[in-house]
């Protein structure tokens, strides 16, 4: 995929991402507010931005919506991830930081009325989303390559990133990226998304083919599973 990003008017920073499997233009606005519009790989960016433009209104409900949707970190909360717990306390200091012992982080943030401030947001939230990038270096790899063998699927190679518009993908050439924020899902459901990479090293597209051979290797599940994901957001904690 190839992703430019823009400026709109009242609506701020729009993402614009060509991608091959896109057939049309589809526009997202993610909890964080944040916007993409997903465009097919012949389509121009002038167009998926005039796109944008008449969408505005609806792109300000949907912000607007999410106004109060985030996840906020709060002062005494503990938050575990699949190998590490991280409990945030108050602090007098007026930088964020923290100190580890064996899994277990204790993250110390200044706060404003009993509430984590702004920096110690964006400090908690860095660091949350380094524990589950190490998390998904360790288990992600060796657990495709195991479902790989176990289906009888190849591919050349794997790499972890920081995706905010899909749970993995899988190029041309075979190459899978994974987002490490599957390590937020749990453990059936990032089976799915892995095998779902997987049958797309053999089928290219989301064709009927493609969906038979992962509702095979699913144990017919694939419809289920796949409506369970969608409760799921890599925005949330």
């Amino acid at each position: 995929m190839v992703e430019k990003t823009f400026h709109i008017p009242k609506v701020g920073k729009i993402t614009l991402v060509k991608n091959k499997r896109s057939k049309h233009f589809k526009l997202r606005v993610k909890p964080d507010k944040q916007v993409f519009v997903s465009l097919p790989y012949y389509s121009s960016y002038e167009n998926a931005l005039k796109f944008a433009r008449e969408h505005t209104n609806w792109i300000l409900k949907q912000q607007n919506k999410f106004g109060h949707g985030l996840t906020k970190f709060k002062i005494n909360s503990t938050y575990d991830t699949k190998k590490h717990t991280i409990k945030i306390v108050g602090s007098v200091h007026e930088k964020p930081y923290y100190s580890k012992s064996n899994n277990f982080f204790t993250v110390f943030s200044p706060s404003e009325n009993g509430a984590v401030t702004s920096d110690g947001q964006d400090y908690i939230s860095t660091l949350i989303t380094e524990i589950y990038r190490k998390e998904a270096k360790e288990y992600l790899p060796q657990k495709l390559a195991q479902l790989a063998g176990k289906h009888g699927f190849s591919y050349q190679k794997v790499t972890i990133r920081n995706n905010k518009t899909n749970w993995g993908s899988c190029s041309s050439k075979n190459t899978i990226s994974l987002n490490l924020h599957l390590m937020k899902l749990p453990f059936h459901l990032i089976d799915y998304i892995l095998l779902h990479e997987l049958v797309h090293t053999k089928i290219k597209n989301h064709s009927p083919a493609f969906h038979k051979m992962l509702d095979t290797i699913t144990g017919g599940q694939s419809k289920k599973l796949a409506k369970e994901l969608k409760h799921f957001s890599t925005y949330t904690y």
